[in-house]
């Protein structure tokens, strides 16, 4: 099968400074997809006033977005391949626009977590879109690293840099700017998209769909979410508990084997036959479980322990998204003359060290004195990401080119909402222990975020061995060749 263009009205168009004027449109919409993950985490002690949600479903605004973000980024690449992928890009993020409005205009908390689980859906039709549009408009080779190279740098920072937005707006403007601030830009990346987006979509190729799959991973994870949150009230052994582990994991035996038997599979399990692929995806769905868990027990730490309000928890975690875009351009020429797997590992390394060194924060400690080391070691996440985003796609043909786009994706925001919920129960059962042991309130919740770093920082350093052992030299020769000299920079003027 082969991809054709099929311009609908005024066709955008294919000369290399319009492929990176495209480029850029196409990255603020990642870009705004991946700063919403996190964008709310400073918010949430004002958001939870306002709207009267319990300190317990807090978590809910930032793991609804999440679930169907990470549960429908695969039937969002389907969709994209066989609609067309402007088609879908555009559809998306109208979805995503008008959700945003209606979580800024919220006045209850449930209705809140419901368009924010809408958000997730209409990011889960944006983001494969987009990267297999940029998948498109690229070959193979040296141009198409160097987009690469900058998608996995706009990942990266996306989160740090959602958090410093969250504080910023919250502070100044109020918590509702979170979500106007995705209509402004979303409504100006809708008007534009159409002159300057190539259209693209995979030819003489049935319109198969996979629903059933989507919905059946996305109510597994969900269910999984729900009974880890509530583990800390419910107890471990409880039935209430239980049950629903159980009830989730028939849910994903059940999606295998709907996805193995699928005429049109939402996952072509045939993909995991490219031993690098698995391992980033492996590697994907542990770094969201660990960076994504981090960042959310930290941003609780600075406010409920230190004190910190929602700008200069936004300003702290600024030290982590420049520090990983300084070193964006070293990871690629790291991977030119070393391999992917070990700059991985390296990052997996420094990342899950950073993450651990946080254990030692006290309960009356100083950003300089107790975060900023953390923060500047875990500023090598992008290590992670750009080698990931590469080795997530490398031998993966065009006609799979918007399923691998979601799955790497999907990998990393369902890590994220698991290692939420576990890295929060973690923290909460923690801090209830000590609690009962008669630590100060500042203790126990110290204590209890430092062992949610623990379990942060060993899921991070769990992704070294399957770095090394999954990801083949020989897989990514070809990759590492063309990515010599090539350092992500801006894309050019016209």
């Amino acid at each position: 099968m082969t991809a054709v263009e099929i311009g609908a009205g005024k066709a955008a168009p294919s000369g290399r400074a319009h492929r990176w004027r495209a480029f850029s449109l196409l990255a603020v919409a990642y870009f705004m997809t991946a700063v919403d993950m996190l964008i709310v985490n400073v918010a949430l002690p004002t958001i939870g006033r306002r709207l009267s949600l319990a300190q317990a479903d807090l978590q809910w605004v930032v793991t609804a977005y999440a679930l169907t973000f990470g549960g429908f980024l695969l039937l969002g690449g389907r969709a994209a391949d066989l609609l067309g992928r402007r088609r879908v890009f555009t559809a998306g993020l109208a979805l995503f626009t008008a959700a945003s409005l209606a979580c800024a205009l919220a006045t209850s908390g449930i209705f809140l977590i419901v368009m924010r689980g809408v958000q997730g859906l209409g990011a889960a039709l944006v983001l494969p879109a987009a990267l297999s549009i940029v998948m498109n408009m690229f070959t193979e080779g040296t141009e198409r690293n160097k987009a690469l190279g900058l998608w996995g740098a706009i990942g990266a920072s996306g989160a740090t840099v959602g958090v410093l937005a969250g504080g910023a707006l919250t502070r100044y403007a109020g918590w509702p700017y979170i979500f106007y601030l995705n209509v402004v830009v979303g409504g100006a990346a809708l008007l534009l998209t159409r002159r300057v987006v190539p259209e693209s979509r995979l030819s003489d190729a049935r319109r198969r769909y996979d629903p059933l799959g989507a919905v059946t991973v996305t109510a597994a994870l969900a269910i999984m979410v729900y009974a880890i949150s509530q583990a800390p009230t419910a107890g471990w052994t409880a039935a209430r508990t239980l049950a629903p582990i159980a009830a989730s994991a028939a849910l994903l035996v059940a999606f295998v084997a709907i996805e193995a038997r699928a005429q049109a599979p939402l996952l072509p399990l045939r993909l995991f036959r490219l031993s690098t692929l698995a391992g980033s995806n492996a590697v994907g769905f542990l770094l969201g479980a660990s960076f994504y868990g981090y960042i959310f027990i930290g941003t609780l730490y600075m406010q409920q322990v230190l004190g910190y309000s929602a700008m200069s928890t936004g300003l702290a975690w600024l030290t982590v998204g420049l520090t990983g875009v300084v070193l964006a351009g070293p990871a690629q020429m790291l991977v030119t003359r070393t391999s992917i797997r070990l700059v991985l590992a390296a990052g997996l390394t420094l990342t899950g060290a950073g993450i651990l060194w946080a254990t030692q924060a006290p309960a009356h400690g100083g950003f300089w004195a107790s975060l900023a080391g953390p923060f500047l070691l875990t500023g090598t996440v992008t290590w992670i990401f750009i080698p990931v985003s590469i080795g997530a796609l490398v031998g993966v043909t065009e006609r799979d080119a918007g399923v691998a786009s979601g799955l790497i994706d999907s990998s990393q925001q369902l890590g994220g909402a698991v290692g939420i919920a576990i890295a929060s129960t973690v923290a909460a059962t923690r801090t209830r222990d000590l609690r009962i042991q008669g630590h100060t309130i500042a203790g126990a919740l110290t204590g209890g975020f430092h062992t949610a770093f623990w379990v942060c920082g060993l899921v991070a350093l769990a992704g070294i061995p399957i770095a090394l052992l999954l990801i083949r030299r020989t897989d990514i020769a070809g990759t590492t060749t063309v990515l010599q000299s090539q350092v992500p920079e801006p894309a050019p003027a016209d």
